[in-house]
């Protein structure tokens, strides 16, 4: 416990008390909480530990399935709004912030996990969606207000709705900050680059056109103030 609680000292800028920990930090109270429900949920008292995790949810403001697997030093900070999903599998000295939903995505796999699972010491920013049976490795990061459904490669920082990776420190050198890097899709170049193409079919077709001179001509009566309300 006390190992916890300088965990949860160490990691928070604002470096509170023990005693602020125990009494005030919803976090601590909600995982707290979720040892007693998860231990009724392997007891097959299903209902008192929903019960009980609903009572957590109601006290801390963070929803916690029973079913849901956490290792030790779990950190949710702030954690207001945080859900955490019935098959998840979280490691140990993982951080959350609130927002956070560790959700489903789809129908099960075969042996019927359909959440996350975060390996120890991985982040997950505020707001950020981390949905279906996916990894986010040791020591990586998921940016605030992203949406994961790939896995997260161990060290490696994903960022954006859909997520891409962004560039290692290395990969950085001589490049602008937080392009993807790799096969990693990105949906704004991509369309663009869509956009362009469609321009220059429409600008072929039209130079096809202009091979017997009726646009040509009409661009010319529109320029000299004809009108160039006549037909083609």
């Amino acid at each position: 416990m006390l190992t916890w609680i300088k965990r949860i000292q160490d990691s928070d800028p604002a470096h509170p008390t023990i005693l602020e920990v125990l009494l005030a930090y919803p976090g601590f109270h909600a995982v707290c909480m979720h040892r007693v429900s998860h231990f009724l949920w392997g007891c097959r008292l299903k209902a008192l530990a929903r019960f009980w995790s609903h009572l957590a949810r109601f006290l801390t403001g963070i929803e916690i399935h029973p079913g849901a697997q956490i290792g030790k030093y779990l950190f949710i900070d702030h954690g207001m709004g945080a859900v955490i999903g019935e098959t998840a599998i979280i490691g140990d000295y993982v951080t959350l912030y609130h927002g956070v939903t560790l959700g489903g995505k789809g129908k099960p796999n075969e042996t019927g996990k359909r959440h996350p699972t975060l390996k120890d010491y991985s982040m997950v920013g505020a707001g950020a969606q981390v949905l279906g049976d996916i990894t986010v490795h040791e020591h990586a990061n998921v940016g605030a207000n992203s949406v994961v459904t790939k896995d997260v490669p161990a060290g490696r920082t994903a960022v954006g709705n859909p997520a891409c990776l962004v560039k290692s420190k290395e990969e950085q050198k001589g490049t602008a900050y937080g392009l993807p890097v790799g096969p990693e899709p990105d949906p704004v170049g991509e369309t663009i680059t869509a956009l362009i193409r469609e321009l220059e079919k429409v600008k072929g077709s039209l130079d096809d056109l202009d091979k017997d001179g009726p646009i040509i001509r009409w661009k010319q009566r529109v320029e000299s103030g004809d009108g160039g309300e006549t037909s083609l």
